[in-house]
């Protein structure tokens, strides 16, 4: 169809200069820059959903405390490895606040964002047993985890949830850990890309089969407290966050403030380490380390190699963000929850044109609204449809290059598109389903 909103002529002439072999495989930032060079020939803006980026502004009471910082002095200042003591005592206490978990303040580890946390686990991980050289990726994922392990030669195996929901995931986790070559595991919850959210009897399965096999469980939070389902949002009452924490005592898990605090630009978030697993032993670390301690060998050799250490300002900003939530002055889930508005209306403008939702329910409960959704479009594959969605002036990314097995499906992400440009959304949806008849 060359009757699309954005000229057909120019989205077919960018995506050959690209000279990217297959769109609907591109990575996250390959699509951005694509786009980008359409939107300037053209000065048509798209609707932008390929980014997992924050689309609100950072919390005031992070900025000012980071400016507080710099004015101080701190950034003629190394920062300690371990972090600053207000940045763990913070962590900790959001942690019991938010989680309900106890977690020692010295195993409260900052992290430049959560990938460099999930970084540092992996490669740590990877040598605490030489007779476990994989890691368990629960599907779908962020692309980027992958990208990880194949820069650092690392092995990983996976599965893809949708199949495996409730009773079925203890078989299907029992099956990988007994070959007892796993060593760790790795999910978000709420998940990036799908918004599945795990429930307690799930994360119950994969604590009590984490403890069973000697199995680490890395339990991503980038989205923590924001299936708004529920109410996670005040400290210390229930509900809390679920969590595998309260299922095992072999836990890592990743914190972010990119998405709950949208202080993405300042890079830092933190890794929380179970106090058991912290002091764990094991000679085999000392093929690598000076230290047969886990939690040593993490921070002093591992952290230190990769960043000596996390922005010293940003530390304190992220401590009073998480000062202020911990004390109720500041409620972060309120804040965030625009996110789910506008999934709610911007999922309804999908599958009112055709499309529908493939990740749709946690066992038998509708999936929430979120940050992220997934859709599909009969008669394309996701990779197809990434391409096709082009010439509407739509952007996403496609299932297939997140481990899902449910390759019809692209994920959406609703932070960037801005509320008046939904009629502008509706319009092209409304086009593409007039020129892709379902019958």
């Amino acid at each position: 169809m060359k009757n699309t909103p954005i000229p057909f002529e120019v989205v077919s002439r960018h995506i050959k200069e690209s000279k990217i072999r297959n769109i609907g495989k591109a990575s996250i930032r390959e699509i951005k820059r694509l786009i980008n060079g359409i939107e300037k020939e053209t000065g048509q803006k798209f609707v932008r959903m390929e980014m997992g980026v924050p689309g609100l502004k950072a919390v005031e009471v992070g900025v000012q405390a980071e400016i507080a910082a710099l004015k101080s002095g701190v950034a003629s200042i190394y920062p300690e490895i371990e972090g600053i003591p207000e940045l763990k005592t913070e962590a900790a206490r959001f942690a019991k606040f938010f989680l309900d978990v106890d977690i020692d303040p010295h195993h409260c580890i900052p992290t430049v964002g959560s990938m460099q946390g999930g970084f540092a686990a992996f490669l740590t991980l990877a040598r605490l047993n030489k007779d476990k050289d994989t890691t368990l990726f629960i599907d779908p994922g962020f692309p980027v985890h992958r990208q990880q392990h194949i820069i650092l030669g690392q092995k990983f195996d996976s599965f893809d949830i949708y199949d495996y929901r409730g009773d079925k995931l203890r078989d299907k986790l029992e099956s990988f850990f007994a070959k007892g070559n796993i060593h760790s595991v790795l999910y978000s919850n709420p998940n990036n890309p799908s918004w599945v959210c795990f429930t307690d009897k799930e994360l119950r399965i994969i604590g009590e089969l984490a403890t069973k096999y000697g199995v680490v469980i890395i339990e991503d939070l980038a989205y923590i407290a924001m299936d708004f389902r529920k109410d996670y949002s005040q400290p210390g009452v229930p509900p809390y966050q679920p969590t595998v924490a309260k299922y095992t005592d072999n836990y890592i898990l990743l914190i972010s403030s990119s998405k709950v605090f949208s202080y993405a630009g300042q890079r830092v978030g933190l890794m929380l380490v179970s106090d058991q697993l912290f002091d764990m032993q094991s000679e085999d670390l000392l093929r690598y380390y000076t230290t047969d301690i886990l939690g040593r060998a993490l921070v002093y050799g591992t952290v230190y190699a990769l960043s000596a250490g996390v922005s010293h300002s940003a530390q304190h900003g992220l401590a009073a963000m998480l000062k202020a939530s911990n004390e109720g002055t500041y409620n972060f889930v309120e804040v965030v929850k625009e996110y789910g508005h506008k999934a709610k209306i911007m999922k309804k403008l999908f599958t009112d044109n055709g499309f529908r939702i493939v990740y749709d329910m946690d066992e038998d409960d509708p999936i929430a609204d979120g940050f992220y959704f997934t859709i599909s479009y009969t008669g394309f594959t996701g990779e197809e449809l990434i391409e096709e969605l082009l010439y509407y002036g739509i952007s996403a990314i496609a299932l297939s290059i997140t481990g899902s097995t449910r390759h019809e499906g692209v994920r959406a992400c609703v932070s960037l598109v801005l509320r008046d440009q939904f009629p502008e959304l509706e319009e092209r949806l409304k086009r593409f389903y007039e020129q892709h008849p379902t019958g």
